[in-house]
């Protein structure tokens, strides 16, 4: 296999990461969607947010996939394990850093510092996106954990 392994295996391991955690919604686990949360950026009718989420959120799994590629280089290896470890790191970044900052980006997302309006607006992550529930980390992580597991396992450097 070639080094544009990560195309391949970067769309793969994206679906693999977005059904376990539309599984975890379906199981009552967590209420949060990421490919909704990312289509009501763009787009207030909620069908189609989901829809447009889903190819935002295809497109970000494919730019982290070049990203896991490039960490594997840097280490000269690959291997389900790093990449489980690189995916233990992401989910951690986006449970700690990322999802609290998104009510600064989302244009339909309540803070946690406005009070209520008058416009409905989507519910803040919170803290560990916890407002979602608290399984929601364990469902970030393992979704994370299995994207670069995938990644890791089946990249090939040469």
């Amino acid at each position: 296999m070639r080094h544009d392994s990560w195309f391949i295996w970067g769309f793969a391991a994206t679906v693999v990461l977005t059904t376990i955690m539309a599984g975890s919604q379906s199981l009552g686990l967590t209420r949060m969607n990421i490919p909704f949360l990312l289509g009501t950026m763009f787009t207030a009718n909620r069908d189609r947010a989901k829809v447009i989420g889903i190819g935002i959120h295809l497109l970000i799994g494919w730019l982290f996939a070049f990203l896991y590629a490039a960490a594997f280089h840097a280490w000269g290896a690959a291997g389900w394990w790093r990449g489980g470890l690189i995916g233990f790191v992401h989910a951690a970044f986006l449970l700690v850093v990322g999802l609290p900052a998104l009510p600064g980006i989302h244009p339909r997302m309540a803070s946690e510092q406005s009070g209520p309006r008058a416009k409905r607006q989507l519910e803040p992550p919170g803290p560990l996106a916890l407002h979602y529930g608290v399984q929601t980390p364990l469902s970030v992580v393992v979704a994370h954990v299995a994207y670069g597991a995938i990644l890791g396992g089946f990249y090939l450097l040469h």
